[in-house]
């Protein structure tokens, strides 16, 4: 375990992932050894091509998600690739172990009038002007404008948010910098909650934190689903989501009002632009319904 441990260390110094993420690789890792160490294996070395194999089956037996197989194979084989260049152990077992491809799916994507009543349901409920409720129509209102990562939303600083140019520098996966747009609604919704929220629940270790949790603190992944959650059952018919669908909606809308891929691309932060393409498949699909019921000779 001491070796899973510097692994996640290495992570976070050299590669510049996020606490997420090393949590993720950590606990895959951690259901490899517990695999291994039934299996009678002990020492690291000692793990072979064929118990990888095995893990992964036993995987599929109980029932995990081919996405889950696929990522904790990921995992397997970033850590046993580093092992292998540290010198912890003599060869890489998992140069041949192929996992299961990811599907290319989607969670539930909003409609436009779907996303509109959320931002709407959000707003009311700010005009109490109570400093979470402030807080969170920001959130919604940022997420869905900028599509950013929950994880980078919540890495955010006040003088991240540039209200000159409407434009937010975001820290990315990798510590990549970039920078994204966000139109007229999110602006006033950030002002509300910097002019009237966030004095609300300040306190002496905020810190630059743009968004605070009821104690002061910096806002973490969990507070934003939680709001998106609650949020989205006073909308009607739309399907249940995270932060990560607000993402999802906004590429999908981008793409659907003729927005250039690529622009989407640098906008998401994707490295390959094959990722933001997926966003297409959805709108293409929604256009075929579309001329379906619509077009009298469909």
């Amino acid at each position: 375990m001491v070796h899973v441990e510097a692994f996640a260390r290495h992570l976070g110094a050299v590669r510049g992932q996020s606490e997420h993420t090393q949590r993720a690789y950590l606990g895959d890792l951690r259901n490899l050894m517990a695999f291994a160490r039934d299996r009678g294996i002990n020492d690291l070395s000692d793990v072979k091509l064929a118990d990888l194999r095995s893990w992964l089956a036993h995987q599929s037996e109980n029932g995990a998600a081919r996405s889950t197989i696929a990522r904790r194979a990921a995992s397997a084989r970033a850590f046993l690739r580093w092992a292998s260049r540290t010198g912890v152990i003599p060869t890489d077992p998992s140069l041949r172990l192929v996992a299961p491809q990811r599907l290319k799916t989607l969670p539930g994507v909003l409609k436009q009038d779907e996303a509109s009543a959320l931002l709407d349901v959000a707003a009311i409920a700010a005009d109490d002007e109570d400093a979470l409720h402030l807080r969170d129509r920001a959130i919604l209102e940022l997420l869905y404008a900028s599509g950013i990562r929950v994880g980078e939303l919540v890495g955010l600083d006040i003088d991240d948010v540039d209200f000159g140019s409407n434009v937010v520098r975001v820290m990315g996966k990798g510590a990549k910098e970039r920078t994204v747009p966000f139109g007229g609604p999110a602006a006033i919704a950030l002002q509300g909650w910097l002019h009237l929220g966030r004095g609300q629940v300040v306190a002496a270790g905020s810190g630059p934190a743009l968004f605070l949790g009821r104690r002061g603190g910096r806002v973490d992944p969990r507070q934003v689903r939680t709001a998106v959650h609650q949020l989205l059952r006073h909308v009607p018919g739309a399907p249940d989501m995270g932060p990560h669908g607000l993402r999802h909606s906004a590429a999908t809308h981008l793409l659907e009002g003729g927005a250039d891929l690529r622009a989407v691309q640098e906008m998401l932060g994707h490295a390959s632009l094959a990722t933001t393409q997926i966003y297409t498949h959805v709108s293409v699909e929604r256009l075929r319904r579309s001329y379906l019921q619509a077009h009298p000779r469909a």
